[in-house]
């Protein structure tokens, strides 16, 4: 075969992995900026970025992983350029356990969102906003706790019982797992 039609049999390829994986890679980008209205932004550039670099990938390999980091890359590339906005920052420990979980997980994120979505409507619409506000708003909790009349012990208590709640809902939702998979 040709040099330019290995290229092009070797771009093909690489678009097809990052179609497959596209869902992932926004997800992933997300977890790491939380309550980001960017983040689409930011994925998008990673997408960029793995394409211009496509010819570092080697075939065989695992292109999730080599996709995420990428994504990790321009996720700090993007912090560093928001530096003066410090409404939330990781550890760097946090951020590599954030990263090894979400890479470990099979590729059922958008079962899960759907799932999530689905679980959230049953709750309470003051649980609802309960849960909004902690994961989408950049007041503190001290401050919503005043503004809804609780304390600030409360509303953890109440967002520790909801996730558990959400994350049985979840869990119920999701198709059973094969043996062994």
């Amino acid at each position: 075969m040709n040099p330019e039609m290995e290229t092009e049999k070797q771009d093909s390829e690489i678009v097809a992995l990052l179609t497959r994986h596209q869902s992932a890679i926004r997800f992933y980008v997300s977890s790491l900026l939380p309550g980001e209205a960017r983040a689409a932004d930011v994925a998008q550039q990673a997408n960029l970025t793995i394409w211009d670099k496509r010819s570092d990938f080697t075939p065989g390999t695992n292109f999730k992983a080599w996709a995420f980091s990428i994504a990790r890359y321009e996720v700090l590339n993007f912090r560093k350029k928001e530096a003066r906005d410090a409404r939330l920052q990781f550890s760097d420990e946090l951020e590599e356990i954030i990263s090894e979980e979400i890479a470990g997980h099979s590729d059922d994120f958008e079962q899960r969102r759907e799932a999530l979505k689905s679980c959230l409507g049953k709750l309470k619409e003051s649980d609802r906003d309960l849960i909004h506000h902690r994961y989408f708003e950049s007041t503190s909790l001290k401050e919503y706790a005043e503004k809804v009349g609780r304390s600030a012990g409360g509303l953890k208590v109440s967002l520790h019982r909801l996730r558990s709640v959400l994350a049985k809902c979840i869990e119920q939702k999701l198709p059973e797992k094969e043996a062994g998979a």
